[in-house]
């Protein structure tokens, strides 16, 4: 949660204290529609039906404050997504720093692709604080790399601001958001992530929102740490 086959992946979430912010997308979702272990599944219906209408989800309240994902608008959101990508905690992980271009290639694709993903912004208390990418993990590149099932959903996050991390949001938004889409979202049953092995305080943050680390997986772009949260999880 770009072009095809890498993807730098980054669920962005730096930490049990949460220094989130850096973590980016591991195989970026081509536009075209890929195979999955699961067998090829039908697209039928609106692009938004993938992902059971990530726009119309309702608001979280969590310890933090209201908190709610709300699609990107490109032409608006793109100087602050901009930014965030060049902040060189988010850099090392997401590799789109460099002219807004860059930005706005990745997210566009994903924009104007089938719906297999969707990027978003997370806004507390109706503040832009940080950036989501939820995706259909069964029809994502990462199926080619590791056992999923059908209608996984899988995350990338970043916490935009440096004054944001490190004070716990990152935990605390992540399990907002895994509920939310459990509650969205009924044929799925896992929510996934794969952060960089590497970075240790996103690993760290997504243990303590409830996934158990499964195993390492070999992704072209890097070494990732394959979690997981089950529906049946507290």
């Amino acid at each position: 949660m770009g072009h095809p086959l890498p993807r730098q992946t980054s669920s962005a979430d730096p930490g049990t204290d949460d220094d989130v912010g850096v973590e980016g997308p591991t195989l970026r979702k081509p536009p075209e529609r890929q195979d999955s272990p699961c067998g090829r599944l039908p697209l039928a219906g609106p692009p938004t039906d993938l992902l059971d209408g990530v726009a119309r989800w309702r608001r979280a309240d969590t310890g933090a404050g209201l908190f709610r994902l709300r699609p990107v608008r490109l032409e608006a959101d793109l100087p602050l997504l901009h930014g965030w990508m060049n902040d060189p905690a988010v850099a090392a992980f997401w590799e789109l720093a460099g002219p807004a271009s860059r930005t706005e290639a990745h997210v566009a694709a994903q924009l104007e692709g089938d719906g297999r993903s969707v990027p978003c912004l997370g806004l507390l208390d109706g503040v832009p604080m940080s950036y989501w990418e939820l995706y259909r993990a069964d029809l994502d590149p990462l199926a080619r790399y590791c056992r999923v099932l059908p209608h996984d959903t899988g995350v990338h996050l970043l916490i935009g601001g440096a004054r944001d991390r490190g004070r716990g949001l990152g935990t605390t938004l992540l399990d907002a958001v895994v509920r939310l889409v459990l509650e969205h979202r009924p044929r799925c049953a896992r929510v996934l992530a794969e952060p960089d092995v590497r970075n240790h305080p996103s690993v760290a943050a997504f243990l303590a929102a409830g996934f158990r680390y499964r195993e390492e997986v070999a992704l072209p772009a890097k070494r990732a740490a394959l979690m997981v949260r089950d529906r049946a999880a507290p």
